[in-house]
């Protein structure tokens, strides 16, 4: 899995598939995406036109919770509309009504044994949902994607997911930080980079993948450079207190 994916909410249409296509040549090879975004067959037009071998492609989509009960057919359609046969993480996109979803996360299982997804996961839980899943089944998720920046930050909520073997993954990395804080320009002037970067590399320095959007091919090869920038135990610690004020 890559940790750093290209996020496709809330573009539609032909916007989506031809950012998908820049993308792609700019060198992402995560593709996130969503039921729920209504984008899927955009997404799938993008995967039949690009050169890059799907084998090289790391797909991600979720099932919203009011398909509960119907699983199988949503990953069914989700393929269809994609033009694959298998995607590499099938999401359960927030928990249903409140509740785990142990029916849905059997029915996850059952889908990842048969080929159909190679990894299973779910989005924006809290641990004793998670922890749920794993006391009915036995099997933890593999990826928990929630909104996470800088000012989300829980270093609980991170250790948790480390304990148990559950990458964390962010959407909507920007959301919640104040991009006009200080340590966030003086961060990227030490490092020749905007503040934008600044969050990806942040992410990255505590394991977290990031999946973020733009349409504009000079901002998606931007994020993807701060792979490069590496940030000081001191830059970290700083960022980290942001979110404690």
């Amino acid at each position: 899995m890559p940790l750093i994916g290209f996020g496709t909410h809330p573009m539609r249409g032909d916007e989506a598939t031809e950012a998908v296509l820049t993308a792609l040549a700019a060198g992402y090879r995560l593709v996130d995406t969503a039921t729920r975004y209504r984008n899927e067959e955009a997404v799938g037009a993008a995967l039949a036109r690009t050169d890059v071998p799907r084998a090289e492609l790391f797909v991600t989509t979720k099932m919203p919770p009011d398909r509960v009960g119907l699983e199988r057919r949503t990953l069914e359609e989700s393929l269809t509309a994609l033009g694959t046969d298998y995607v590499d993480l099938w999401l359960i996109h927030w928990p249903p009504g409140g509740y785990p979803g142990v029916t849905s996360w059997r029915e996850f299982r059952r889908a990842r044994d048969e080929g159909l997804a190679r990894a299973i996961g779910v989005s924006n839980y809290p641990v004793e949902l998670i922890d749920a899943l794993h006391d009915a089944t036995g099997e933890y998720p593999a990826v928990n994607q929630r909104q996470w920046g800088p000012g989300d930050y829980d270093a609980d909520f991170a250790d948790a997911h480390r304990r148990r073997g559950i990458v964390l993954s962010a959407h909507s990395p920007l959301r919640s930080t104040d991009l006009s804080h200080p340590v966030f320009a003086e961060t990227a002037g030490r490092h020749g980079c905007g503040v934008h970067e600044v969050v990806v590399a942040w992410n990255l320095h505590h394991g977290v993948a990031v999946t973020v959007k733009s349409a504009h091919r000079d901002r998606m090869e931007r994020n993807l450079s701060a792979a490069g920038v590496t940030l000081s135990p001191e830059e970290i610690a700083r960022i980290n207190a942001l979110a404690t004020g």
